[in-house]
C-alpha cells in the first residue's frame, strides 16, 4: 500500500514592518515570532509538513498561497497568519494590505484543484478594527467598525474553515507573551482537545478567549471573543492522531517536517510626530 502524503501546514508571520520608502509606519510586534515558531512545532510533532514564513510583503504572501497548488497534499490544509490587519485583509512586512477574498480566491476549487475535495483551515491573529479600547498590549490597526461584514463571509471556498482571532470590526491582543488567541490554539494542539472536531474545537478556544483573558495596566478587563465561520459540510478532525479520513483510509504514521523561511527587508525607522 502507497504511503498517504502528508498533511501541510503554512504559518505567516509578520514582527516587522516598513513602507516602500524605508519608514515604520505600523509597529513591531513582539512575541509574536516565538509564538509562530511554537505552532510550527505543535503542528510538526501532529505530522503535519510546516512551511514558517518571517517577515513576508503583501505580494509574497500571495505567491505562498499560489505555491500551494501546485503542491502535493494530504488529508487537510491548514494555514495560520499573525500580522497587522484590518477587516477583510491582513498587511504584509511592506505595509501593503493582502484582501482575505484573494487568499481565498486562489485556493478556490477553480483556482486550486488539488485542493477541491480538502478540507482547509484558517487562523487569523490580526486586527478587524478599533472598536477595543487602546491599551498597551493592543493592536489597534484601523478605523471604526463596519456595520456589516458578513457578505465577505459568502466568499470562503467550499470545505474551508476561517477562525479570527476577534469579532468584526475589532482589535486583536497582543503581549510579548504572545497573542490570546494562539496561546489558546497551543494549548488546544498540546491537550486532548486536539482529538476534538473542529466546530468543537473552536467552542473551546472561544471560551478558552473569553474566560481566561482580559487586559491588564490601564485598560484592565477589557476582553476578547474570538470568531469563527464555516462551510465545511461535515466534522473534520485535522489535528487528531486518528482523523476522519484516516479512519476510512487507514495510513502509518509519519513523520511532520519543518521548512523555515525569513524576509529580512531593510528598513529606516520614523519617529512619530
Amino acid at each position: 500500500m502507497a504511503q498517504a502524503r502528508q498533511s501541510r501546514a503554512l504559518i505567516i508571520v509578520n514582527t516587522d514592518f516598513c513602507s516602500s520608502a524605508g519608514d515604520v509606519v505600523l509597529g513591531a510586534r513582539r512575541g509574536a515570532k516565538r509564538e509562530a515558531e511554537k505552532l510550527s512545532k505543535a503542528l510538526s510533532e501532529l505530522n503535519y509538513k510546516v512551511k514558517l514564513m518571517h517577515n513576508s510583503t503583501a505580494k509574497e504572501m500571495e505567491d505562498l498561497y499560489q505555491q500551494e497548488c501546485s503542491r502535493e497534499h494530504g488529508d487537510f490544509f491548514v494555514s495560520i497568519i499573525s500580522s497587522h490587519g484590518e477587516e477583510g485583509a491582513v498587511f504584509g512586512s511592506d505595509c501593503k494590505p493582502l484582501q482575505l477574498t484573494q487568499i481565498f480566491r486562489i485556493l478556490s476549487p477553480q483556482n486550486c484543484p488539488v485542493l477541491a475535495e480538502r478540507p482547509k483551515v484558517f487562523f487569523i491573529q490580526a486586527c478587524r478594527g478599533g472598536a477595543l479600547d487602546q491599551g498597551v498590549f493592543l493592536e489597534t490597526d484601523s478605523g471604526q467598525p463596519e456595520p456589516c461584514s458578513f457578505s465577505e463571509y459568502l466568499r470562503i471556498p467550499p470545505n474551508t474553515a476561517v477562525m479570527f482571532a476577534c469579532s468584526p470590526g475589532y482589535g486583536a491582543f497582543l503581549n510579548p507573551s504572545g497573542s490570546s488567541f494562539l496561546q489558546a490554539l497551543l494549548r488546544a494542539l498540546d491537550g486532548e482537545e486536539r482529538g476534538l472536531a473542529l466546530s468543537r474545537l473552536a467552542t473551546r478556544l472561544n471560551g478558552d478567549v473569553a474566560l481566561r483573558f482580559q487586559a491588564r495596566g490601564t485598560f484592565e478587563g477589557c476582553k476578547q471573543m474570538p470568531c469563527f465561520v464555516t462551510n465545511l459540510p461535515r466534522e473534520v478532525f485535522p489535528f487528531s492522531a486518528m482523523s476522519e479520513s484516516r479512519r476510512l483510509l487507514p495510513c502509518p504514521a509519519l513523520q511532520g517536517g519543518l521548512e523555515e523561511e525569513e524576509q529580512q527587508p531593510g528598513c529606516k525607522k520614523s519617529l512619530a510626530m
